[in-house]
């Protein structure tokens, strides 16, 4: 067989080879142009001790995702970013109880109709609000508080519904979550406190004391009326048939007056009275 006779021979096979190339070429994956970033919306606790809320993506996905694509947030370690795959399969795809493990996790499965170009008053997405996942860990991808202050990193990834990759966004800027202060730390010198906390401090000093001067005062003025002696009475206040006085008089007459005096020369004795009849 000539050698002409094989290349036209092999040429079906070249020609597969290059079909399986532009075909790999053309499914490569879309880099959409966008951020994740925190939520810029004046809202209370945007990045707390466990959670973190991110801007909602508008008008993202329309020119990447169809109807029956699913999209996903990756949420990662920030040094593991550099050397992330994308998961290929729905077994590559860890769930939150993986993180220690994988250094990453999948969550907040949503279909583009939940990202429409139509802006709302607020419109974020808050990874890890979901409490229900640490009392039922079988979940699946499910979005957990985070335990660990990280810093994360989160990007899009949209998926087609055999849990292909399609597309995805940039990595966000790493995501640092709050953390509490050891007591030992808190400084509480008072030369560290602002100025008008030393004033506000100084004035509720000085109206407790005031508080309890005049409790004293009006306790003192209360308890000292009752070894306080009253004032005698006027001689207005005395009448007949009172008893109000200094002091009390009787009358009666001397014993030495009494034997002197003759047998029936003292005043008349008042006429007993008659005895009613005997019943």
């Amino acid at each position: 067989m000539s050698t002409k006779a094989m290349g036209g021979a092999q040429d079906p096979h070249l020609l597969l080879l290059l079909l399986l190339i532009s075909n790999h070429m053309g499914t490569a994956l879309d880099h959409i142009p966008y951020t994740p970033q925190i939520s810029s919306q004046a809202l209370e606790g945007k990045v707390t001790s466990s959670t973190f809320s991110l801007d909602q993506p508008r008008c993202i996905f329309t020119d990447h995702a169809n109807s029956t694509d699913a999209i996903w947030l990756v949420v990662a370690f920030s040094n593991a970013t550099k050397d992330f795959q994308n998961p290929k399969t729905t077994v590559e795809m860890p769930s939150y109880t993986k993180l220690p493990m994988s250094f990453y996790y999948l969550t907040l499965k949503l279909s583009p109709d939940h990202y429409p170009c139509k802006k709302e008053d607020i419109a974020v997405l808050r990874v890890g609000s979901d409490t229900s996942c640490l009392r039922n860990l079988s979940q699946e991808y499910c979005n957990a508080p985070l335990l660990v202050p990280g810093p994360y990193s989160v990007k899009f990834l949209v998926m087609d519904n055999n849990s292909q990759p399609k597309a995805e966004t940039l990595w966000s800027e790493p995501i640092t979550l709050n953390q509490g202060k050891e007591p030992r730390s808190i400084d509480m010198w008072p030369g560290r406190r602002s100025g008008s906390m030393i004033v506000i401090t100084s004035i509720l000093s000085t109206f407790a004391g005031l508080l309890v001067l005049a409790f004293f005062l009006i306790s003192t003025v209360q308890f000292s009326s009752l070894w306080w002696p009253e004032e005698p009475a006027s001689p207005e206040q005395l009448h007949v048939g009172s008893f109000i006085g200094k002091r009390y008089m009787t009358h009666h007459i001397p014993p030495s007056e009494a034997d002197t005096l003759p047998v029936g020369s003292g005043p008349p004795l008042p006429p007993s009275p008659c005895p009613g009849p005997i019943v």
